[in-house]
């Protein structure tokens, strides 16, 4: 129950592909999950995988039960914890949206994503969970996925005239955390 450091773009960690989880239910598990929500709110995001604080496993969390001030006009997902998560996609239609991302503060990109995706694992007790998803929620579950095998957003950013400061590219909004 803290607020931890979050990694930032350059810290050879976040490159590295996350372990599966092998132990649920456990004090430290739930120590871990509880630290990261609280970092996650502490810094008004929409997900948080370990691997950006430092914890190379195969878990994240994304979901708020509020309206975003870096995402407004979000709406929103369910307060989930994933762990050891398998996607899907559900045909091949993709679409750009714009990005922040809390290990590359300060900066937005536009993003391809699929629009529909299907995904499976296990929450912290070692219960399957399983949904089918499109819109904002399938993006966020993309990008906090992309954590554990090494990717950052600006990775999948193809055309760099959008990409930029969040203070310019969208000035008014408060993404002071972003």
């Amino acid at each position: 129950m803290a607020v931890r450091e979050i990694l930032k773009m350059g810290d050879a960690r976040l490159l590295r592909v996350a372990q599966p989880v092998t132990g649920f239910d456990t004090d430290a598990l739930h120590l871990l999950i509880s630290d990261l929500f609280d970092t996650m709110a502490a810094a008004n995001g929409a997900g948080l995988a370990a691997p950006q604080i430092g914890v190379d496993l195969q878990l994240v969390i994304f979901g708020t039960n509020q309206i975003n001030p870096r995402y407004p006009d979000a709406p929103l997902v369910p307060r989930t914890v994933l762990l050891n998560p398998v996607l899907t996609p559900l045909g091949d239609e993709q679409e750009e949206g714009w990005e922040g991302c809390l290990s590359v503060p300060g900066l937005r990109g536009m993003v391809p994503r699929y629009t529909r995706i299907h995904y499976r694992g296990f929450d912290q007790y070692g219960d399957p969970i399983e949904r089918t998803v499109g819109g904002f929620h399938a993006r966020v579950v993309q990008h906090e996925c992309d954590h554990l095998i090494g990717k950052l957003y600006p990775m999948r950013v193809r055309d760099f005239t959008q990409f930029g400061y969040t203070e310019v590219l969208f000035p008014g909004l408060d993404a002071s955390d972003d």
